[in-house]
C-alpha cells in the first residue's frame, strides 16, 4: 500500500493516510520530543494553573537577552515546517530579526524583521487574513507557508535592542517525512529604502536564479510628499 507523504495538505486530500510523524516545538518543549509537551511549571500565567499540577499548559514563554541571537527551532529532517504561531509586543517587531536556515547552510534562506515577515511592518497591529499568513487580534501571528527541508532546519531570532525582550510565545508545528525531488525551499528577503531618493526606484526582487515560483511581496509603504500617495 502506498501512503501519502503528508506534504501539501488541504481539504481535498485531508483523508489520505500518511506515515509522516508530526511534532511541535514550543517554549516548554524546545526539541519537539514526543510526550514532552505541557511540562513547564512556570510562565506568565502560572498562578492561574498552580493547582492543576504538571502536564497543564501554564503559558510558557521565553525572554530574549539584549543584543543576542536565540535559536527557536532546530530540527533534523527530512520534513517540513507546516505552521508557526508566535507573538510578542508590537513595539519590538522591527527590532527582532527572523532567520531560517535549510540543510546546514551558512547564509539564511529567509531573513526579515519579525513584524514584516507576518505582514505587519509598522510596529502597529494590522489584521491579515490570507492563506499563507494570518495576523489575529492581540498580535497572534500565524504562518502557514510550507517550509520543506531535506537534512535539517534551524530558526533563529536576533534581538537588536540594548534591553531584553519579553515575553515571547511561540509554537512550530512540523512533520518528519520524505521530501520529493521536485519540492523547493522557501526563500524570503527584506529590503528597505528610508527614504527612497527623489525619482529613484525601489527594487523589490533581484538576483533570483534557478527554477522556482515567485509567491508574492508584502510592502509597508509610507509617503514623504503631500498630495500624492506614493
Amino acid at each position: 500500500m502506498e501512503y501519502f507523504n503528508g506534504l501539501h495538505l488541504n481539504m481535498g486530500n485531508i483523508s489520505r493516510l500518511s506515515k509522516a510523524k508530526t511534532r511541535s516545538i514550543t517554549a516548554e518543549n524546545f526539541k519537539g520530543e514526543k510526550g514532552a509537551g505541557g511540562m513547564s511549571t512556570d510562565g506568565v500565567s502560572w498562578s492561574a494553573a498552580q493547582d492543576l499540577g504538571q502536564g497543564w499548559k501554564v503559558s510558557p514563554c521565553i525572554h530574549l537577552e539584549a543584543n543576542s541571537v536565540t535559536t527557536l527551532a532546530e530540527i533534523e529532517g527530512p520534513g517540513a515546517i507546516q505552521h508557526i504561531w508566535i507573538t510578542t509586543f508590537a513595539r519590538y517587531w522591527r527590532s527582532l530579526i527572523l532567520r531560517f536556515y535549510w540543510d546546514g547552510e551558512e547564509s539564511p534562506s529567509i531573513e526579515a524583521p519579525f513584524g514584516d515577515f507576518f505582514c505587519n511592518g509598522w510596529t502597529e497591529y494590522c489584521h491579515v487574513n490570507s492563506l499563507p499568513i494570518s495576523a489575529n487580534p492581540h498580535s497572534a501571528f500565524n504562518s502557514y507557508w510550507e517550509m520543506p527541508f531535506r537534512k535539517s532546519a534551524r530558526v533563529t531570532i536576533e534581538n537588536l535592542l540594548d534591553k531584553p525582550v519579553q515575553p515571547m510565545f511561540y509554537q512550530f508545528d512540523y512533520t518528519l517525512t520524505d521530501v520529493p525531488e521536485d519540492v523547493g525551499y522557501l526563500h524570503a528577503q527584506w529590503r528597505r529604502n528610508n527614504p527612497l531618493p527623489y525619482k529613484e526606484v525601489h527594487t523589490i526582487v533581484d538576483g533570483i536564479k534557478g527554477m522556482g515560483h515567485y509567491v508574492g511581496t508584502y510592502m509597508a509603504w509610507g509617503s514623504n510628499n503631500r498630495g500624492w500617495w506614493g
